[in-house]
């Protein structure tokens, strides 16, 4: 039997390819009388069982496990499978214990490194921009659930073999661990406090006013945020030179890490929306948006920007 345990952020892709592998190894044992390409036939009744129900609307809404199984020439493959909502994927829970990263404040981990941007970050953009600023899909593309889950441990427990560790994995499991930090932060690395104004903001159809809004939220974002925020702002700007190669432009990469790093308070959000599919659709584009404005944006100085504070209020 072959469980399918899908992420909350990963493609049908990333979940059927290991299910392939196995599938197809098991067929390929010496002396098999099956006839041939039953792999593959079998296969492709596994995959397209899989995007039926992943294109199901009952099987979306519903909380259940829903196992399936389908045989050809005495290979069964079982597999189970449910479907997590945006909400639900995105939704942040603080850390019970403050003396990892995941789940911690980013002003807390900061403080106790005596850093300006988290260790977390700092190595995993190192690492991608090293061997994997010119992979395809790199961000978009999900990695191994179990290295990622692997990849956390390690960093949580501050492991003196992390940097060995990072050398070995899989670049888009690192990619993915990045992201899993910032969707786990307690709340959105752009706050929540300041989220209804990055939206009225976004909205504004005057490129001057909506310069000097943009700019003056930067500012009221608390330093740890802000530094952070800056510095993966510019290695997605790196990122985004290798498109020609790599195939993640800026849109591509806001689209990927927008929603991540601005998004409603869970009491916002119960307080305006009513249905799964609202939640799902909800301001996602102005999220997308803000990054996007920010990437296309000449390199922003937090220097400069601290700056400039003297000449505006801090209230938002």
């Amino acid at each position: 039997m072959t469980d399918v345990l899908p992420q909350p952020d990963c493609s049908l892709k990333a979940v059927c390819e290991p299910l392939e592998r196995c599938c197809l190894d098991q067929l390929e044992e010496p002396g098999s009388k099956r006839p041939p390409n039953t792999g593959a036939r079998l296969w492709g009744r596994v995959r397209s069982k899989l995007l039926r129900q992943k294109l199901d609307p009952q099987t979306v809404e519903t909380k259940n496990w829903h196992t399936d199984v389908i045989e050809m020439n005495g290979i069964k493959v079982e597999f189970s499978m449910k479907f997590t909502s945006r909400d639900m994927s995105l939704k942040r829970t603080p850390s019970k214990k403050q003396t990892g990263v995941f789940g911690v404040k980013i002003s807390v981990v900061t403080k106790r490194e005596r850093s300006k941007v988290p260790y977390i970050v700092r190595q995993c953009v190192e690492e991608v921009e090293k061997r994997g600023i010119e992979e395809v899909g790199i961000y978009r593309i999900s990695g191994v659930a179990t290295d990622i889950q692997a990849l956390k441990a390690v960093f949580d427990a501050n492991n003196k073999d992390i940097l060995l560790m990072l050398s070995d994995m899989d670049i888009n499991a690192i990619a993915g661990t990045l992201k899993l930090y910032f969707r786990e932060l307690p709340e959105p690395l752009l706050t929540d406090r300041l989220y209804p104004a990055f939206m009225e903001g976004i909205a504004l159809s005057d490129p001057a006013a909506k310069e000097n809004c943009m700019m003056h939220l930067l500012r009221s974002l608390p330093d740890p945020n802000l530094i952070t925020f800056l510095f993966l702002l510019e290695h997605l700007k790196r990122v985004a030179e290798k498109e020609p190669i790599n195939k993640m432009s800026l849109h591509n990469l806001a689209t990927v890490f927008g929603p991540t790093l601005l998004r409603p308070s869970e009491v916002e959000s119960k307080a305006h929306l009513s249905s799964a599919a609202d939640i799902w659709s909800h301001d996602v584009m102005a999220q997308v948006q803000v990054l996007l404005y920010y990437l296309q944006h000449p390199p922003i100085s937090f220097a400069e920007l601290k700056r400039n504070t003297l000449y505006f209020s801090t209230d938002v």
